[in-house]
């Protein structure tokens, strides 16, 4: 087959990027014991979808929102420099940035010169930017920073932090994510459908790993299910005897579970093929000439969701990735052409939705590693930080809207946790996931299970879904 499965799996990093001393070492596991969730789920009478956007490697949140007023924009060109001027340089001159107008008041920020796209959206009052955001314990004051009670485990590390991120989990380790956990939470909601609520492209990341409920892995091409099995009566008779050779040494628990996780494949990947294949779906035209990999994803996962009714489901969720963000190197060049990728392919969904009247029923997210530092790093590019800004778009955000604590621009600053512009975060990844799994239907209850330590927080609910 050319689809998986996955239960139980452990993170797919390739690499382990520890640097020592600059935070806390990970300790015993979390969340072993399966939860349950209230019933709330099964009464849902309308159909929502969160689609979680994950910018790989980090990327520099500070060029993509930039201050655009006189003094603020003075503070980042007098640390960041300008490239056109200065060979290393990674600021943007203040005449590249796309003024965000806010609903009210003035622009005091641009985005990046290649999100030409997404400020369309901006204008539309479908899209909203968080501030500062990153993985907490509880909240953190610069004082109590390195303290190993307080500070979440292994910063400024690639594989604990994407860790942190998908499981909202920032002290010890986890084995599920809180994608995952949020299908378990509303998977009772889909009742008998055919595909799981959690559908990844081309990844078996954490982020969709829950207790109770299998999520589905697509390749990203599309490409999704039986191969080598010829046609017709042939075909038939293939399939047959495979899915009766998974009815044979079930009294085995493992391979009783292995067997089901097969089966299950099979059966997302009948009702999903036609689908995925695309032939007959409304909305191709908006992905017209984009053939970037987030562009595929995306139109994949708008193609499911204009198919929801033909399968049966009332929530779902979706995992897509955009790798490069580790710009150490040549940034400038390089998140340009990630946002060029990025920008057009966030405009298309965002259409398509409105084509099929979803807008309003479908918000995107982006999560990325973390931030990176203010001070450019040799070889035009910046280094891993801890707090980031971050995208969310659909119809039921409260768009044009700047959400959180911008933080102030100074080395060593307030802050600054360091002296590179590592911002301290102001907005915990458990706030900001348990807004948009309320929006998605979770009770208050249930949110306990979904982000565990969501308790340390005061404000649990963000505001920047309607």
């Amino acid at each position: 087959m050319t689809s998986s499965m996955h239960m139980h799996s452990p993170t797919n990093h390739s690499r382990r990027d520890f640097l020592s001393g600059l935070g806390c070492l990970g300790g015993g596991l979390l969340l072993n014991t399966l939860p349950s969730f209230s019933a709330q789920a099964q009464g849902f009478g309308d159909y929502k979808a969160l689609v979680c956007v994950f910018l790989l490697g980090g990327n520099d949140g500070n060029n993509m929102i930039v201050p655009n007023d006189t003094a603020g924009y003075g503070k980042y060109a007098a640390i960041r420099g300008d490239y056109t001027r200065t060979s290393g340089a990674v600021g943007l001159p203040r005449s590249e940035l796309l003024a965000l107008q806010p609903a009210s008041g003035n622009a005091a920020f641009g985005a990046h010169p290649a999100l030409t796209h997404l400020q369309q959206v901006w204008n539309a009052g479908d899209l909203a930017v968080l501030f500062n955001v990153g993985t907490l314990a509880r909240p953190l004051t610069k004082a109590g920073y390195g303290n190993c009670t307080l500070t979440p485990d292994n910063l400024f590390s690639h594989a604990d932090q994407q860790a942190q991120w998908q499981s909202a989990v920032s002290q010890g380790i986890s084995r599920t994510g809180w994608g995952g956990r949020l299908a378990d939470a509303v998977r009772s909601a889909n009742g008998a459908a055919p595909v799981p609520p959690l559908v990844a492209w081309g990844r078996n990341d954490l982020f969709a790993i829950g207790n109770s409920t299998m999520s589905l892995s697509v390749p990203s091409s599309g490409t999704f299910g039986l191969t080598n099995f010829g046609g017709g009566s042939y075909r038939s008779s293939i399939s047959g005897s495979l899915n009766q050779m998974l009815q044979l040494d079930r009294g085995n628990a493992l391979v009783a579970s292995a067997q089901d996780t097969v089966q299950s494949a099979i059966t997302s990947s009948g009702a999903l093929s036609p689908i995925l294949s695309g032939t007959s779906s409304s909305i191709n035209g908006f992905f017209s000439g984009q053939s970037s990999g987030i562009a595929q994803q995306l139109l994949q996962t708008a193609r499911m969701i204009e198919a929801r009714g033909a399968l049966g489901v009332s929530r779902q969720i979706f995992y897509v990735a955009l790798g490069g963000f580790d710009t150490h190197n040549s940034q400038i060049e390089t998140q340009a052409e990630l946002f060029g990728q990025l920008s057009p392919a966030l405009k298309a969904f965002q259409d398509s939705m409105a084509q099929l009247g979803m807008a309003d029923q479908v918000t995107t997210f982006t999560v990325s590693d973390f931030g990176r530092t203010l001070k450019p790093a040799s070889g035009g590019g910046t280094d891993h930080a801890w707090g980031n800004h971050h995208l969310v778009m659909g119809g039921a955000v409260r768009g044009q809207r700047f959400y959180g604590q911008f933080p102030e621009h100074a080395l060593g600053g307030p802050d600054d946790v360091t002296s590179e512009g590592r911002w301290l975060p102001t907005t915990s990844v458990d706030q900001y996931g348990a807004t948009l799994s309320r929006w998605f239907g979770v009770s208050d209850a249930d949110l306990a299970t979904v982000f565990p330590n969501l308790q340390q927080f005061p404000n649990k609910d963000l505001g920047f879904l309607g």
